[in-house]
């Protein structure tokens, strides 16, 4: 059992699979193979116990206390926020922002240049990005008179450089942009990016929610802007997030949201904010969602990172051999060196009716166009099918899957 506090841990699938409770249940019957992990990963013993135990144990709010409890929240409050900055080597623990989730952080950073951005000014996206690192550049496009620019696709799925090249001139303000796509594993060269986007006076912020879990993820070394990651796909909860930010840029946005603990004064007449993280974490911040996300970065930390992506690597490429072999199947996102990710179509079959009976297995999967619109558009596709593998995920669950497809395949006809 993972104590979160070993400074190495040999990589034993079984040993990894123990500590994840619900893999022991079975769905329909069958036992469950996970692979959505891309929307949400499961959560070890370790994440789980941290959760309840801060609730049983020592929980308060936090900051605005002087007593026992409410010092003791705190601690594990801010020790997970330095487990944050140390899990993404950020300059200082002050860079590390809680928010609900990444989604939250992105909208953060978008209504913080309310008042910096200005007609005309554009900011570069790819066609291959979230709904959450679209909508909120869309606000600006609606209320600041942004103009958004858009970045294609190489057949294989690789970002087509030269296009972004292109993209760049003296009125870019923003490159927003992910770290890995959520649908075709494409792994984008963040730090080449961002040299450029700042050789023209733009700043660059990082969608990481798929990076942060199967990347090394150093923001000082791509030097970004803003960086921003989910939990809850990280092996830890829902509800938290972790927005970076370099501290210039963080004190040029203005509050997100105001009440209770981003304040320095308040009279009747005005208020002053305080400084950052504070400034962007208004009312009661998600304290037990937080600790626990310091939990699941102590969890995962302990790995050798190479291990952990030489396994995924290993299961991406066992299913991608197998559905390679199926005539009317395509896949979608072949960049090199992607990530764990299997994203596909199949000729005659919906990706609904392909989800909802291998389901009948006991085979999870994601169908549908998994909040990229604009990328199912590229690709002339409404929807596909989604498998993406874990830490935990094991070669009998890809052989279990393949074997289900085929089943299922073969009743659709």
């Amino acid at each position: 059992m993972a104590d979160g506090t070993s400074v190495a841990r040999k990589f034993d699938i079984q040993e990894v699979r123990s500590e994840f409770p619900i893999l022991a249940r079975e769905v329909n019957g069958k036992p469950l193979v996970y692979l959505d992990s891309a929307a949400s990963a499961q959560k070890p013993r370790f994440v789980i116990d941290a959760l309840s135990g801060q609730m049983e144990t020592a929980y308060a709010n936090v900051h605005r206390g002087l007593h026992t409890l409410a010092n003791e929240t705190t601690s594990a409050m801010e020790a997970a926020r330095e487990s944050a900055r140390a899990f993404l080597n950020a300059g200082e623990v002050d860079e590390i922002i809680f928010t609900k989730g990444a989604t939250e952080g992105i909208n953060l950073v978008a209504n913080g240049l309310v008042d910096i951005i200005k007609p005309g000014d554009e900011i570069v996206l790819s066609v291959m990005e979230h709904h959450s690192n679209i909508v909120p550049w869309h606000f600006l496009r609606e209320r600041c008179g942004a103009v958004l620019k858009w970045v294609p696709l190489l057949e294989d799925g690789s970002l087509d450089v030269d296009a972004y090249d292109a993209a760049l001139s003296d009125k870019t303000r923003l490159v927003a942009i992910t770290h890995m796509s959520n649908v075709l594993g494409t792994v984008t060269p963040i730090r080449d990016l961002a040299a450029k986007a700042h050789a023209c006076g733009a700043e660059i912020l990082v969608d990481g929610c798929q990076a942060a879990v199967h990347l090394n993820v150093d923001v000082q070394a791509l030097d970004v802007d803003y960086y921003v990651f989910s939990a809850h796909k990280l092996y830890g909860p829902t509800g938290i997030g972790i927005l970076y930010g370099k501290r210039r840029a963080l004190e040029a946005l203005r509050p997100y949201q105001g009440g209770g603990e981003m304040i320095e004064t308040v009279t009747m007449d005005s208020v002053t904010y305080g400084d950052i993280p504070h400034k962007f974490e208004a009312g009661t911040p998600p304290i037990l969602e937080a600790i626990a996300l310091g939990a699941a970065i102590r969890w995962f930390s302990v790995f050798d990172h190479a291990d952990v992506h030489a396994h995924e690597a290993m299961l991406h490429d066992r299913a991608a051999a197998a559905l390679r072999q199926i005539n009317r199947l395509k896949i979608h996102g072949t960049a090199p060196e992607k990530g764990s990710v299997l994203t596909f179509s199949v000729e005659g079959a919906h990706p609904h009716d392909i989800s909802q009976i291998l389901d009948k297995y006991g085979v999870a999967i994601r169908a549908g166009h998994h909040c990229a619109q604009p990328l199912m558009t590229h690709l002339g596709v409404s929807a596909t099918a989604r498998a993406s593998f874990g830490i935990y995920n094991t070669l009998e669950d890809v052989d279990q899957f393949v074997t289900a497809l085929d089943k299922t395949l073969r009743m659709l006809g």
